[in-house]
């Protein structure tokens, strides 16, 4: 059983950073990690996702501003966040793709707010 540990939500004024990780405590063969999120009335969305080659992917929204990367050792991603706008406000979910399955965390509240 995968179980993804979410940390590193809150509250932060615009223009604030913010640093989520996500752990995959014990898992082999990850083959990508990533960070959704879903704003009040809209589709979830994918946010940034790191494959186990090292390449990337980040939504046009958050390029430049967002940089997403890996700490094999600890199968943990982290999301770095800087330059944070109220539209950033969201649930951030991490996921993970291990032996051809995706799982999900349970999310982690980010509100972005003077």
């Amino acid at each position: 059983q995968v179980q993804l540990v979410e940390s590193g939500g809150g509250l932060v004024q615009p223009g604030g950073s913010l640093r989520l990780s996500c752990a995959a405590p014990g898992s082999i063969g990850i083959y990508a990690m990533g960070w959704y999120r879903q704003a009040p009335g809209k589709e979830r969305e994918l946010v940034a996702a790191v494959f186990a080659g090292g390449s990337t992917n980040y939504a046009d929204s958050v390029k430049g501003r967002f940089t997403i990367y890996r700490e094999d050792a600890k199968n943990t991603v982290h999301l770095q966040m800087n330059s944070l706008k109220p539209a950033d406000t969201a649930v951030y979910y991490c996921s993970a793709v291990i032996g051809g399955e995706e799982y999900w965390g349970q999310g982690t509240p980010v509100t972005v707010a003077s």
